[in-house]
């Protein structure tokens, strides 16, 4: 019996009063709690100092998955022994939602970037790159830490954390970095509750991401009976269990899924001029991105990889043509970047009619009906617009010139609704746009050349850097997630937010806790991962050469800039006039990706299966498929998610099924 898309089944409505169906119990948010900071030390073992697993690089969180899976056994043992004690089905997605707020935090592009860039710019300073010269003056101090007798012990490591002086030096410019973090997140929470009604009631968007969740913990859909789903669970967890045997007795095959670059297996073929402008193409096999794949739209599954070959031709024809002696060409990032912001104004554009209601709602020219939303709208647009002012007054304090940090945070926040609406609309497993934030947007049209913005301009822009570095694990999206699994299971949006903010609070500070425990416990330049020191150091490496180079704007990356917005929207326009119309702007924003680098075959395949199978089997088939491809992304995220925590735990090298 196949599972339907929790998308399409509403979850009765309760006709009792059972207080647990309300999610956010006392308990549930004590668990959450509770477990948020597990799950921010799990993340930077794996992430940061182990350098393995990455869940927070694609869109579905294993580390969330398998926990709510862990934790969903628990209680369903502990239900056969007192039914009324166990926790709802409401109070598990409330600790889900949780931990996935935490896990973005505490991710690749948030606060593992900024917590190193609070020393790396002292300890790594040498005469030779002259770091002190070129922008020390510039730095704010209570946003860093530069007496060495106590970051140089979070450096070497085999010491710890908790003494008093280092937690006084580290207190200042946590709290500054933390706070200036949970009112992004309160700006986030605030947009999503205006935007809400629009994209969730009226345009009826899909949500993909939360279909997982939702089909894990109902009892009525049955996906923990179907045979299919464990036959597809088994072969993904067969291969990450052989691959890890392999990994502690290489006698044992490997079985190859995860990425390769194509010249070490196709170099005889692909080599010379022009092919080796190709460098870097990977090819996988991922069964966990098969399944998602699978979960896709057709239409964007297919635009995903058409549209990476379609980068991957930009290259070889500029490489044919001569035109890579011109730094960057053909401008990809620039390109993904301005189709980035297109998708943002088109959303804004076609939204326009709502926006104008909520704004006759707060101002009390019509009647508000916001008592079910997740804010009332008034609240919300103060959340936004008082959270705006304090990120600004933020930047002010630190020196920023005010046009620079208004174009930061219009920039930064375009691309987050975009982010947000691409997810809600299609959930693709994976969405980064490296090197298109507001710094590079700044310096590539005004140039780093000190004559529109000065040396301290261009510093302060990199010490924004740490969550504009790409968006990947981004709070956004999955707030307004939530507040979709708390329609479907009538959990009341109110309590939902509440979670939320609960979240984002525990979530910052467990996030810094957790990086700064590991640097003096395992030393980020002794037994820690390259990644804390490289995170740490990558927004000054560029500031240096920007501040010795003094280059200009870019015209050529303008002219992209201008390129890949039209482009974008014309795709839109196509879509939205002929039905047929085959390519999806969202596939041509997401798939120059670093992620879309490793996942574009595993989407092909995905995409064949089901075009081949609706085509000429029909959607009735299909759906047997469907707890198929929710196997193999089960059977990856909770195997290999086991193997990496006993990896972690025992101290031995677990097979990373991802990345």
């Amino acid at each position: 019996m196949a599972t339907t898309s929790p998308a399409s089944r509403q979850v009765p409505a309760a006709v009792s009063h059972d207080p647990r169906q309300r999610g956010l119990t006392p308990r549930a948010a004590l668990v959450g709690v509770l477990l948020i900071p597990v799950n921010a030390y799990w993340i930077t073992m794996m992430e940061v100092v182990r350098y393995e697993g990455h869940p927070t690089t694609v869109s579905l969180f294993f580390n969330a998955v398998f926990l709510l899976a862990a934790l969903s056994l628990l209680n369903s043992l502990w239900g056969r022994l007192s039914p009324r004690t166990a926790l709802h089905r409401n109070e598990l997605l409330v600790i889900y939602c949780m931990l996935c707020v935490a896990t973005a935090l505490v991710g690749h592009d948030l606060v593992q970037v900024v917590t190193p860039q609070i020393v790396c710019p002292f300890e790594l300073a040498t005469p030779e790159n002259k770091w002190e010269e070129l922008f020390h003056k510039y730095l704010p101090r209570f946003l860093f830490i530069d007496d060495p007798r106590i970051y140089k012990p979070a450096f070497d490591g085999g010491t710890t954390l908790y003494r008093a002086d280092r937690l006084r030096a580290w207190s200042v410019p946590v709290l500054h970095w933390a706070g200036f973090l949970f009112t992004l997140s309160l700006i986030m929470l605030g947009l999503n509750a205006i935007l809400r009604r629009r994209w969730m009631d009226r345009e009826k968007l899909t949500y993909p991401i939360t279909h997982m969740p939702l089909e894990m913990t109902d009892e009525h859909a049955g996906l923990w009976r179907n045979k299919v789903m464990w036959i597809a669970f088994g072969i993904a967890a067969f291969i990450v269990t052989i691959n890890n045997l392999h990994n502690l007795w290489p006698v044992v095959p490997l079985i190859k899924v995860r990425v390769v670059h194509y010249d070490q297996y196709m170099s005889s073929i692909f080599r010379g001029f022009p092919w080796g402008a190709l460098g870097g193409t990977r090819i996988s096999f991922y069964p966990f991105a098969v399944g998602l794949g699978m979960l896709l739209p057709l239409d964007l599954a297919f635009s995903s990889w058409f549209f990476y070959l379609f980068w991957r031709a930009q290259i070889l024809l500029s490489a044919i043509f001569g035109l890579t002696k011109l730094p960057s060409f053909p401008y990809v990032n620039e390109q993904s970047a301005a189709a980035y912001l297109a998708l943002a104004v088109f959303a804004l554009y076609m939204g326009k009619d709502h926006l104008a209601a909520v704004w006759q709602k707060v101002t009390g020219c019509a009647p508000a009906d916001d008592a079910e939303e997740p804010l009332p709208y008034r609240t919300a647009l103060w959340l936004v617009v008082g959270g705006l002012v304090l990120v600004v007054a933020f930047s002010l304090r630190m020196g920023m010139w005010l046009w620079v940090a208004i174009a930061v945070f219009v920039d930064y926040f375009l691309i987050s609704l975009t982010v947000t609406r691409v997810r809600a609309e299609l959930g693709p497993p994976a969405h980064d746009l490296h090197a298109g934030g507001p710094d590079l947007l700044l310096t590539n049209i005004f140039g780093a050349d000190g004559r529109t913005l000065s040396p301290r301009q261009l510093t302060l822009l990199k010490l924004f850097f740490w969550f504009n570095r790409a968006y990947r694990a981004h709070p956004m999206p999955i707030q307004l997630e939530s507040f979709k699994i708390a329609q479907q299971t009538h959990i009341p949006m109110r309590a939902m937010t509440r979670a939320l903010i609960l979240a984002a609070a525990v979530g910052t500070l467990a996030a810094f806790w957790a990086q700064i425990h590991c640097y003096y416990t395992f030393g980020m330049s002794a037994k820690m991962s390259f990644v804390a020191r490289h995170f740490g150091q990558e927004p000054f490496l560029q500031l240096a050469s920007w501040l010795r180079s003094g280059q200009p704007g870019y015209p050529g990356k303008m002219a992209a800039y201008v390129v890949g917005f039209l482009f974008a929207l014309m795709l839109m326009v196509l879509r939205v006039r002929f039905v047929w119309w085959p390519f999806h702007p969202v596939g041509y924003a997401i798939s120059s990706s670093w992620s879309m680098n490793c996942l574009w075959l595993p989407i092909l395949i995905a995409w064949m299966i089901k075009w081949l199978t609706l085509r000429y089997a029909g959607f009735r088939v299909f759906q047997h498929l469907i707890p198929a491809a929710l196997g193999l992304v089960l059977g990856e995220f909770i195997v290999g998610g086991a193997w990496l925590l006993a990896g972690m735990v025992f101290d031995f090298n677990a097979y990373a099924f991802w990345v």
